[in-house]
Formats: structure tokens, sequence, C-alpha cells
């Protein structure tokens, strides 16, 4: 009989630097929603990624900044609480040879937990291959790594060295999850969460950052067919205008985009209707960024 082994392992790293793209990559399925503007991940999501009789639980965490208002103190704070009581930290960094402030308060984190750490340069297919030991050289200086894996999870060169290095840290036991999940996110968070994605690639800077997104209703027919409701909050009546179009163009287009991502991972046909409420700094409100699903574990 097979032994089973798994690992929990905490993503972390500066906003941007690909950690849900990462995740994504690793599970083979969208999990984790991913644009180019920092913040875009809030909650931490867990990533199940199996590798014949081992289980690794990722812990994708907000990327780490200085926060500017509640819901950033929120996404901070998950980030500290994520280092702490997991198997490995792997800490991910864009393949530049200096150790930025966020980086150096991580280090810290991870040295004060004692986990074992891995350090993933990223988007190696940016740059020439013989600036990666530069980057090496400082961060190994800094921190004694356990391992350091240099990536590109855009196009998956280094995952299988990845993997490699992430199985030393499994430990022989049950699998923490059934063996056919792949997060551990409610299907209606992951709808939510696909159309938020969208608004931040679809609209200008500050807006996406004032929305949040929830599903008002998630039904399924007998036919299989799914019937979504989803209401997406803004800050000012501006961005609602914004958010909306010109004859309801941009709304229609986020809808679109959303609608062919949540087929592909609902695997069904969806029909979705959104609606554009005004919920003035509710990034400041701690029942509406509770009633948002952000919430302490």
């Amino acid at each position: 009989m097979n032994t089973t082994k798994s690992a929990m392992i905490t993503v972390c790293g500066r906003p941007n630097v690909g950690k849900s793209t990462l995740c994504n990559a690793l599970v083979g399925e969208k999990i984790a929603i991913v644009s180019n503007k920092p913040q875009t991940t809030r909650n931490r999501i867990t990533a199940i990624v199996s590798r014949g009789d081992t289980q690794f639980v990722l812990l994708d965490t907000p990327g780490f900044h200085k926060p500017h208002n509640r819901l950033g103190d929120y996404m901070v704070n998950v980030v500290k609480e994520s280092v702490a009581a997991v198997d490995a930290v792997m800490l991910l960094v864009e393949p530049v040879a200096a150790i930025g402030a966020q980086e150096q308060e991580l280090i810290a984190r991870i040295a004060q937990s004692g986990a074992p750490s891995i350090l993933v340069i990223n988007k190696i297919d940016t740059v020439e291959k013989t600036r990666l030991l530069e980057v090496m050289a400082v961060y190994s200086a800094a921190h004694a790594f356990d391992a350091v894996v240099p990536i590109s999870a855009a196009t998956g060169e280094g995952l299988g060295d990845l993997l490699d290095e992430m199985e030393k840290f499994a430990e022989e036991g049950p699998h923490l999850f059934p063996d056919d999940m792949i997060t551990d996110q409610p299907e209606r968070q992951i709808c939510a969460e696909l159309v938020r994605e969208k608004l931040l690639t679809s609209l200008e800077k500050e807006v996406p950052h004032g929305t949040a997104v929830e599903v008002t209703r998630f039904s399924e027919r007998d036919d299989g067919i799914i019937d979504l409701d989803v209401t997406i909050y803004c800050e000012k009546e501006s961005h609602k205008g914004i958010i909306i179009g010109k004859k309801g163009a941009m709304l229609k287009k986020i809808g679109e985009l959303a609608r062919r991502d949540i087929e592909s991972f609902m695997g069904t046909k969806v029909f979705l209707q959104t609606w554009v409420k005004v919920k003035e700094n509710w990034r400041d409100s701690q029942a509406a960024i509770r009633n948002f699903g952000f919430t302490e574990e």
C-alpha cells in the first residue's frame, strides 16, 4: 500500500510578483484571480495540488504592502498569520538583485517563525539567465533558504524543480483534503472573484480597488444551467457610471468576460445578471469588510 504524504506551504511576496499565477499553474486550473494591478488577491486562498501520493496545500496570500485602509490592514494580517504554523514558506520574488522593504520584512517573519523556506525567483523569462546568479547571491546573504528555485509561472519553466523541492517538506500522514478537490473556496466565491478580476482588467487604476462583488443568487436548474445574480459595489457615484459605461457597454463587457470564465470553471452554461450599487468608503467599514467575506480565520 502506498504511503500518503502532505505539506502545507505558504506562498508570500510583494504585490504583483505572480503568487496567484503560480498557484493556478501548479493546480492546472484557474482558482485564483490574476491581474496586472497590485493587491488583486484579498483573502488567503487554498490551492490543493496532487502529485502522486503527495498532496500540497498552498496558501496563496495577498501581496504584502503598506496598508492605507482597514481592508489593507486585514490583507496584511492574513499574510502575517499565514507565515506561522506551516510546513514551509515559499517567498516569491522578482529577478532583481536588490531586496526591497517588503521582502526584508517577510524574510524577518520567516526567520522568526523558524519554518523551512524556499526562495522562488519568478519571471525568469524576462531577464538574461546570467542575472539570476546576482539575485541568488543577494538573497542567500540575507537568509539561509533551504532551497532556491528560479521559475517562470507564466511559461511553466522550473515548476517541476519547484515541486521536487516542495516534496522534501511533505510528511507521512493522511491527505488534508479529498483528492479531487483543487481549492477550499466555495463555488459562489470563485464566481464573485472572477467577476472582480474582469473589473480589475477592464477598468482604470483606482476604480477597481474600490469594488467588491457579492453573489446574491446562485441556483442550478434541472438541466444543469446555473442562474447567477451578482451585485458590484463601488465607493462613489462617479465610479458607478464608469463601471456601467456608455449605454451600459462596460458592464456588458465585464459580464461577458466573466461569464466565459465562470462557464469554463463550472463546466456548464451560466446566465449571469449584474447590478452596480454605491457603498461609500466600504473599505474602511469593519461591518462591510466582514459582510464581503473578509473575516479573520
